[in-house]
């Protein structure tokens, strides 16, 4: 049985081996090397504040990743495909090596997020307003 997310270990191992997951993956990775060349020592300390917060409530991520997903967007536009592979592999990195409560949270809250942007940036696109 493997253990569920409980620590800001176990969050920095999450998003470590989702990262990786997502730099060999042929039909995301180049928003991470290409459109963006993605500085991963700082990149990653953020998302493990990101994580924390939304599985901890930790109150240790400030940003926007509206914002940021926005701007990326008007560089290169995210299909759905891209959301979904990103979820896919959000999904079986959780799964790998995680069960129970914050895993479900966890993957739960990947597929909110990845919904709202969806919405958002497609809204944003056609000047609809952003909320």
């Amino acid at each position: 049985m493997k253990k569920d997310i409980e620590t800001t270990d176990d969050i920095v191992l999450l998003v470590n081996c989702f990262y990786e997951k997502v730099k060999q993956d042929k039909t995301i990775s180049f928003f991470f090397s290409k459109v963006v060349d993605v500085n991963w020592e700082k990149h990653l300390p953020v998302m493990y504040r990101f994580w924390e917060n939304i599985i901890f409530h930790s109150g240790g991520y400030t940003g926007n990743p509206m914002q940021a997903h926005t701007a990326l967007n008007a560089k290169h536009t995210m299909q759905a495909s891209h959301f979904e592979k990103w979820i896919e592999l959000f999904n079986t990195t959780v799964d790998e090596l995680f069960e129970g409560a914050n895993a479900l949270l966890a993957k739960q809250r990947a597929y909110s997020i990845a919904t709202v942007m969806q919405i958002k940036i497609a809204a944003s696109a056609n000047d609809q307003p952003v909320y």
